[in-house]
């Protein structure tokens, strides 16, 4: 599968990456239709098979439920095969999320998320945005620890994962990664990603299937694919025909 190079963080992805959402939740989600979650065997079968077709990248999220721990579980002894893309700043607990984006909140998060994961570092982790001024989390710490972690050598890429156009361009200058919606109803932020491409920022799109409600799928994976700046579209399956599938479609 085709790689394109995570802005500058040298760090080569797969165009196609894997969600995990529905790895660890299946409560207070838009999917259309509910869903049981995977058992152990099923997740290191849909794993076996990404591994196979070429993806190298996995996104999970502490508000996914137990997302991070099960994956954590099931990449255990192949971590270098994968590039981890996780968040913080959102929690998922008793059925609502809670945000918090203090520095101290956010260290914990990541040393949270280290332990599920079963790993010493992450490769990109993402400020999971409520949609609160970037402002507004720069002055509580947000990017701060980020950077700090960097520093330290504990994350090798930050950014941003947030719900508008003015959050995307309020974080692209503090980032090496941004997270942007992108699927047949929503286009906005397509501008974006060219001043991304410009800026030497990756970009991840999420939601290119709008929540489960786009009609053609692979037809929509492959279009948002071909856009100039993006650099990986992240689809949540848990369906191994539905896996095939999307990779057949970035292959063109």
């Amino acid at each position: 599968m085709l790689k394109r190079p995570l802005g500058g963080t040298g760090m080569m992805v797969s165009v196609l990456g894997l969600g995990t959402v529905k790895f660890g939740r299946n409560t207070a989600v838009k999917y259309p239709q509910p869903f049981d979650l995977p058992s152990d065997e099923h997740i290191a079968d849909l794993l076996a098979l990404a591994h196979s077709l070429g993806i190298n990248l996995l996104d999970t999220a502490p508000a996914y439920g137990n997302s991070e721990e099960r994956l954590g579980e099931a990449i255990q002894g192949r971590r270098e095969q994968w590039l981890v893309c996780t968040k913080a700043g959102e929690e998922f607990v008793d059925d609502r999320s809670r945000f918090d984006f203090r520095e101290d909140s956010l260290l914990r998060s990541v040393a949270n998320s280290l332990r599920r994961l079963r790993t010493d570092y992450l490769d990109l982790l993402l400020l999971h945005s409520d949609g609160r001024g970037v402002a507004e989390i720069e002055a509580a710490g947000g990017f701060r620890a980020l950077r700090r972690l960097r520093r330290e050598g504990v994350i090798r890429a930050i950014g941003f994962s947030g719900k508008s156009v003015a959050d995307a361009r309020a974080a692209m200058a503090k980032s090496d990664a941004l997270m942007c919606a992108v699927n047949t109803d929503y286009r906005q932020e397509l501008p974006v990603l060219a001043e991304c491409a410009a800026a030497g920022v990756g970009v991840l799109v999420k939601k290119p299937l709008a929540s489960g409600y786009e009609k053609v799928p692979e037809r929509a994976i492959a279009k948002t694919v071909a856009l100039p700046g993006v650099t990986s579209v992240v689809v949540g399956t848990l369906g191994l025909k539905h896996l095939a599938a999307n990779a057949q479609a970035v292959r063109g």
